[in-house]
């Protein structure tokens, strides 16, 4: 079972979660056509460390870099590199800061340039997901209730939801006693309760749920090569319901 954090704590967490938002703000303006993977890595890893953070993805369980690139058809776990981004392309961010022992984590994709509708619709769909999910972590549900409405959702749209990977208890350590997984049944697993704190990251697909890992053993990619995206928030459940704190300014959540 995850911790169960204090306010104080829960302080803690949110200020590394305001590095990772203000991070994905200050990466989207040179997620453009002709930049490499690796100068985008390079880019929020010198903004985290600036802001006095730790990339916390570099050396865990021995992943090389500081954050996650993955495009088109990988799911998540993408090293970035020499490609570079051509219009049209989907890639999602993914990077995890230490602040002096708590972290944060959220990851969120990007429209390379002029995209197609599909990229579009299922960027769309994919954020609604993530939303429709935090709606539900709300005390006293369960969290097969968040599993359920966004398997419900992203299918009722046709798209599938990956299931090898999940969204996780965190605050000390990257990966804290829980899982939340992108599908299932409602009013099943854990109860949720003020003090929890987790992400909620779907990756919908365009075609088969079902993934293949690269060679270098990290990168998980769809097995039909169909598209695949991701949005990761981080939140802390109140008495009062859930608090993203790796919200940014500009997502449509504000909105509201």
């Amino acid at each position: 079972m995850t911790s169960i954090r204090s306010m104080k704590e829960i302080e803690k967490i949110h200020e590394a979660c305001k590095v990772v938002a203000k991070c994905h703000k200050h990466i989207k303006p040179f997620v453009q056509p002709g930049i490499t993977t690796m100068e985008l890595n390079d880019i929020a890893e010198k903004f985290i460390r600036d802001q006095g953070g730790i990339p916390e993805q570099i050396g865990y369980m021995g992943y090389p870099y500081a954050t996650c690139t993955s495009v088109n058809d990988e799911i998540c776990h993408g090293f970035p590199g020499k490609y570079k981004l051509k219009s049209g392309d989907l890639i999602t961010i993914d990077t995890v800061v230490n602040l002096e022992g708590w972290l944060g984590d959220s990851a969120w994709s990007y429209a390379v340039g002029e995209v197609s509708g599909k990229v579009k619709k299922l960027m769309e769909t994919t954020l609604k997901c993530l939303y429709l999910g935090i709606e539900q972590a709300v005390p006293g549900n369960r969290i097969g209730d968040i599993s359920h409405v966004i398997q419900t959702y992203a299918e009722g749209k046709g798209y599938s939801v990956v299931r090898d990977f999940t969204g996780h208890g965190i605050g000390r350590v990257m990966h804290d006693g829980l899982a939340i997984p992108h599908f299932g049944k409602p009013g099943r697993g854990p109860r949720i309760v003020p003090g929890m704190v987790f992400t909620i990251e779907p990756m919908i697909n365009t075609g088969t749920w079902m993934c293949k890992i690269d060679d270098n053993g990290w990168t998980a990619r769809t097995l039909d090569g169909g598209l695949s995206c991701q949005y990761e928030h981080t939140i802390a459940i109140t008495e009062e319901g859930p608090l993203i704190m790796t919200l940014q300014e500009d997502e449509p959540w504000n909105k509201k």
